[in-house]
């Protein structure tokens, strides 16, 4: 019986019934020294297709402990990672995984090691108010991936994964900036603006950033800014209901998007008229 675990890993069943009979349920308590590698391994492997993942990674850790430096335990190193991150025992996963980098930086799991331990970051990232540490760290792992591994399975995937963790820290900013706007601290909202657009701008988040600032800039009476903010938001994003708010608001006070180049933002614009982004 084989059960597939992912592309390049599969789970076949064929330990003995002795062997199974013997280590019971309480099977991680046993001794299981004298018992060959390949019976531990498909022991641990068994341990899986039950989703009993604590045992499984205790199976593996076994292998590796009992026959160190065999073709079981490198095997059993990368499945114990699998099975720590499969427990949600993130901190276990990352240990496991990295150790398998260190031991076996060229191995062909070395990519499924990286996304691993790359995913024991991203999949414990919280909501935007939340400290994005994590995220960081997400972010530096699954670049890991798509530089390092550019050709494998997992370097599509990590991308993937990178841009929403990069809109994850985006959001932050702006959730932060929304709160100083609501209670009226409107330079030190602008700053949190300020960084989705020029750190952030591939985000979907940089449209009400750039209205945001137009809120921020007309707030504090920087007229310039909140026209060629306004400007940019029409250059780029004129279809959203952001423009359509901001140029409300300049209308309101009898002025209209355009750019000035004396400010920040005027930079921005141009490097956007000529087809570039910072």
């Amino acid at each position: 019986m084989t059960v597939r675990l992912r592309r390049g890993v599969a789970v076949t069943l064929g330990f003995s019934l002795a062997f199974l009979a013997a280590c019971g349920d309480n099977a991680p308590d046993r001794d299981l020294e004298g018992y060959p590698a390949e019976e531990i391994y498909k022991r641990a492997e068994y341990e899986i297709t039950q989703r009993d993942f604590d045992d499984a990674a205790h199976y593996f850790g076994e292998v590796e402990r009992l026959y160190p430096y065999s073709d079981w335990a490198r095997r059993a190193l990368i499945m114990q990672a699998f099975s720590y991150h499969r427990d949600k025992d993130y901190e276990n996963a990352r240990v496991s995984a990295q150790r398998f980098l260190d031991f076996y930086p060229a191995d062909e799991d070395a990519a499924y090691a990286q996304y691993l331990l790359a995913l024991s970051y991203y999949d414990q990232i919280d909501d935007v108010g939340r400290d994005q540490g994590l995220t960081f760290q997400a972010l530096q792992a699954l670049r890991a991936v798509i530089e390092r591994y550019p050709d494998s399975e997992y370097a599509r995937s990590a991308a993937l994964k990178f841009d929403l963790a990069f809109d994850h820290l985006a959001g932050k900013e702006m959730e932060i900036g929304r709160y100083y706007l609501k209670r009226k601290h409107y330079a030190a909202a602008a700053n949190r603006f300020r960084v989705v657009v020029e750190d952030f701008q591939t985000t979907r988040h940089t449209a009400e950033a750039l209205h945001r600032l137009v809120e921020s800039y007309l707030a504090l009476g920087l007229l310039e800014e909140a026209q060629t903010a306004g400007a940019i938001l029409g250059h780029n994003y004129r279809s959203t209901e952001w423009y359509e708010a901001s140029y409300r608001l300049l209308a309101g006070q009898g002025l209209e998007p355009k750019a000035f180049e004396n400010n920040w933002l005027g930079a921005v614009y141009r490097q956007m008229i000529r087809g570039e982004w910072l």
